[in-house]
């Protein structure tokens, strides 16, 4: 059994697809193709429009011009037949290339000398008073020109009149040949002058786009020092090179910063795990089980340091692959003081004024460790006095929650007070009484407090260090 034939609809519906794929085949696809194809389809058209309506235009001026004597001349003739003296014709005007008068019968009562003897040109139908105008392209005089005719039927003693008046149009269709053949010349000259200016326009305008695509596809992770040439022109263009060089920048120093991280990290993670290791050794090698407390004693506190820095690394890990903010209201003097309250053990005492009514948008774990991390610093470098200060900043409402830690230590030197917060960084010994923090925790501190919105600084104290956080507070609803 034979199969049944697809519907037709299907076959139309292939032949439209495969006639758009041509179509899309024949569209051009770079920029500067396309800007010049558009560039000349809408001067083509306004080119078109132009041109009929200049052809059009001249024609109508120039009809008014020939047809000018002609109604002249059949207006007088009217006016000689209404009052009876069609014998007193005068010969055609100058520009009138015949005259004939014709009765409501059809018979020829006076003409030019060039329709002695033609026919009637009056029409069969019946005759009424009135002007009229006609184009004939074949006239009575034949000659291969358009005629123009004006036709005025007036009443007479004799009954109805009609006068024909006509005038070559051989002026006209010689102006009209003669313009539609400069238009023919001209407008595929100026279509092709404004492609060549298109393309080389846009090929200049789009050259530096090239240089900086062809810069861009040599650069790999290997050498983003370089940079794409910015043109010295002030355009869209030159912003856009300066723009690729600034992310090639923010790229690089990312890049040097993983690096110097990634540095840093296995410095430090060698530290405890060779101290570890030696410890485990030596408790090996000795059988005097008195020392073996003392040796599993140091083994666990390299072990404690080494999960300190393993979680502060996953930590800021975390941070730099997206940020852990939560958009959620907290009360932040609560937050202080519950991060306050569950510290055990502190050596200086932790002394707190807290505003209250400060609300802040954000992650209570993540500002809870923001907290922490600036009372450990304070704690490592105070020497009797450990002071939390939380404001509010920005007049009758409150804009800025302000968290101020100081201590009374040796303080943080000018010159250092931006290096602190960079990972990894220690301070020289008349800074540091533990030896035993990795540099992490003012980083952390730091970038957490980005992820909020908000700042951390090193700022001017009378005495010791003063590190301020200020962050945005919560809308009113």
């Amino acid at each position: 059994m034979a199969e049944p034939a697809l519907p037709r609809r299907r076959f139309r519906h292939l032949r439209r697809f495969l006639r758009w794929s041509r179509l899309r085949r024949m569209w051009p696809v770079t920029v500067r193709a396309r800007a010049t194809v558009g560039a000349v389809v809408v001067v083509a058209a306004a080119l078109a429009l132009a041109s009929f309506a200049l052809l059009g235009l001249l024609e109508a001026h120039l009809l008014r011009n020939a047809e000018r004597d002609a109604v002249q001349q059949a207006e007088t003739l009217a006016r000689l037949a209404a009052s009876g003296d069609l014998d007193t014709m005068r010969p055609p005007l100058h520009g009138v290339d015949f005259v004939q008068v014709v009765n409501a019968r059809g018979r020829v009562l006076r003409a030019s000398p060039n329709l002695a003897g033609e026919l009637s040109l009056a029409p069969v139908k019946p005759l009424r008073p009135g002007k009229a105008f006609h184009t004939w392209n074949t006239g009575p005089l034949g000659g291969g020109h358009r005629q123009r005719v004006v036709q005025v039927t007036t009443e007479t003693p004799e009954g109805m009149v009609t006068v024909f008046v006509g005038t070559s149009l051989r002026d006209v269709d010689a102006a009209d040949d003669t313009t539609a053949a400069a238009l023919a010349v001209g407008v595929p000259l100026l279509l092709a002058t404004v492609a060549l200016v298109t393309w080389r326009v846009t090929g200049r305008a789009l050259g530096p786009v090239e240089a900086i695509r062809a810069e861009v596809a040599e650069i790999t992770d290997r050498d983003l020092h370089r940079r794409v040439p910015v043109p010295p022109t002030r355009d869209e263009v030159a912003r856009l090179a300066q723009t690729m060089n600034t992310t090639l920048d923010r790229l690089e120093s990312a890049g040097i910063r993983q690096r110097q991280f990634i540095a840093d990290a296995s410095h430090e993670l060698r530290s405890p795990i060779t101290v570890l290791r030696t410890q485990l050794e030596v408790a090996l090698a000795v059988r005097d089980p008195e020392l073996w407390p003392e040796l599993i004693s140091g083994a666990l506190e390299d072990i404690e340091r080494l999960q300190q820095l393993s979680a502060d690394l996953l930590l800021l890990a975390r941070i730099d692959a997206a940020p852990p903010v939560a958009a959620v209201r907290l009360d932040l003097g609560a937050v202080i003081r519950d991060a306050v309250e569950a510290r055990i053990g502190d050596r200086v005492p932790v002394r707190t004024a807290l505003e209250d009514g400060i609300e802040v948008e954000g992650s209570e774990l993540w500002l809870a460790r923001v907290v922490t991390n600036l009372l450990d610093n304070a704690q490592r470098f105070a020497g009797r006095r450990v002071d939390v200060v939380l404001r509010g900043s920005g007049g009758p409402s409150v804009r800025t929650a302000v968290l101020e830690v100081a201590d009374d230590g040796p303080g943080i030197p000018p010159g250092d007070r931006e290096r602190v917060f960079e990972r990894f960084t220690r301070l020289d010994d008349a800074r540091s009484r533990d030896h035993g923090g990795a540099g992490l925790g003012l980083a952390i501190a730091r970038d957490l407090t980005a992820h909020h919105g908000g700042t951390l600084t090193a700022e001017d104290s009378p005495q010791g260090a003063r590190l301020v956080v200020r962050l945005p507070v919560a809308g009113r609803d």
